[in-house]
């Protein structure tokens, strides 16, 4: 397990078999991701603009930067179901407020196609999706490495019925782990801790350049300088830096300058952190997590949909509601911790209570008054990751000569990481191989 994995909080494996290694994204197409889509309702006067976006090599918040600067409209206007990584080929649903279809369908970006154009009287918004399906190789796979040995971690999945549903990699940044670090400090107050993580804290990783302008930055607090000295490529902080150059003080304004949805995510990211911590400390103490103990609240799932209003396992229901779960009909959750927090009670409530406490935080921190629209109440979410229409080949491996390639086919339900079931297979001690 790589020391950056455990920095985000995952501090363990579900599966015992042994890993196969290998390495992820050696070219884009090795990792294809399509939204399964939950297209708003059509109408052919609607104010909204609706396009299926498919990219390579573009993030989410880059690419809306990019199509709110092409189409001369905020990026507010630009709506979208999930964030998408940037090492993949991805296809999306988007919304486009008060653009027509002849104006989208006339955008020209490097290595992006707009398709089905349609209109709607509603947007596309964070969460309107079914899922996504996948098509990932692993590539560099030595050959000691039978088809037998993926089986076995397949069954061995099958069996659990699903993986741990920890948040991945791409939660809180490849090269640049820190999503969660600025969100905690967020939480705890300190804008200028967060502002800072942000546009300064130079990281192994990243080119020789940017760690070099970050650096200065770091040392200098000298804005202007700094203003001056970003490449282009680092908009965002750019777009800080132009606010502080104006009040050197005013860290509330400059991280305002950030998108609405990037704001959100360091809120999430360190909820998700939490989580994650949670979950490694279940499965370390060997707890199921595809099975109720006393103390847990299962969430239960009506319409293939998960209801916000867990209910809470006694000893009087646990025998109905493992039967439940064991249907598919409910599943067991870990806190996502908020202002309006419900905590398990019994062994699991322990877990959470001490993982919270140890951060030395309030569950109250989470109302931010500075800016309220990143405020959370904090949630319940599943433990088990459940998997759809899996399968995979085991081939020799074209781009690297001696080597196999594992091919993996699958379909995830929205918010599930397809990173947190393929570290089961490679158990890989290389963040950069995710």
């Amino acid at each position: 397990m790589s020391d950056f994995e455990k920095n985000i909080g995952i501090e363990t494996y579900f599966t015992p078999q042994p890993g196969i290694s290998g390495k992820l994204r050696s070219i884009p197409e090795d990792f294809i991701v399509e939204e399964i889509f939950l297209y708003p309702t059509r109408k052919k006067d609607g104010s909204y603009t609706i396009a299926e976006v498919s990219r390579k090599n573009w993030e989410t918040h880059t690419l809306v930067k990019e199509l709110s600067k092409k189409l001369h409209i905020s990026r507010k206007r630009i709506g979208f179901a999930g964030t998408k990584d940037k090492r993949s080929c991805s296809t999306q649903l988007m919304s486009f407020h008060n653009v027509s279809k002849d104006e989208l369908s006339h955008i020209k970006v490097k290595d992006v196609t707009i398709e089905n154009i349609c209109s709607s009287d509603k947007s596309v918004k964070i969460g309107d999706l079914h899922g996504n399906r996948f098509e990932i190789t692993i590539r560099n796979i030595d050959n000691d490495v039978t088809s037998e040995k993926i089986q076995d971690t397949v069954l061995y999945l099958e069996n659990q019925v699903g993986f741990p549903n920890f948040y991945g990699v791409q939660r809180f940044g490849i090269v640049r782990p820190i999503t969660h670090i600025i969100g905690k400090h967020i939480i705890e107050g300190d804008f200028k801790k967060a502002v800072m993580s942000y546009v300064a804290n130079p990281m192994k990783g990243e080119s020789e350049d940017t760690y070099k302008v970050r650096e200065e930055l770091e040392k200098s607090h000298n804005f202007s300088q700094a203003l001056q000295s970003y490449p282009d490529v680092l908009n965002f902080e750019k777009a800080i830096l132009n606010n502080l150059v104006t009040d050197p003080d005013d860290f509330i304004g400059a991280l305002k300058e950030l998108p609405r949805n990037l704001l959100t995510m360091f809120i999430h990211a360190y909820q998700s952190y939490l989580f994650n911590k949670i979950l490694s400390e279940r499965i370390r103490k060997k707890i199921p997590i595809n099975k109720a103990i006393v103390g847990d609240i299962v969430l239960p799932i009506r319409k293939n949909r998960r209801d916000d209003n867990g209910i809470i396992v006694k000893e009087s229901n646990i025998e109905k509601v493992n039967n439940q779960i064991s249907k598919g009909k409910a599943a067991v959750s870990g806190l996502l911790v908020g202002s309006d927090s419900i905590f398990s009670n019994g062994e699991m409530g322990e877990i959470e209570r001490k993982k919270i406490e140890k951060e030395r935080i309030d569950y109250r921190d989470f109302i931010i008054p500075e800016i309220p629209f990143i405020s959370s109440s904090g949630s319940r979410r599943a433990l088990l990751a459940t998997i759809n229409n899996m399968n995979w080949k085991l081939y020799d491996d074209r781009v690297n000569e001696g080597k196999q390639a594992l091919y993996l086919k699958f379909e995830l339900q929205k918010g599930c990481y397809a990173t947190s079931l393929l570290r089961e297979f490679m158990k890989s001690r290389d963040a950069k191989n995710y």
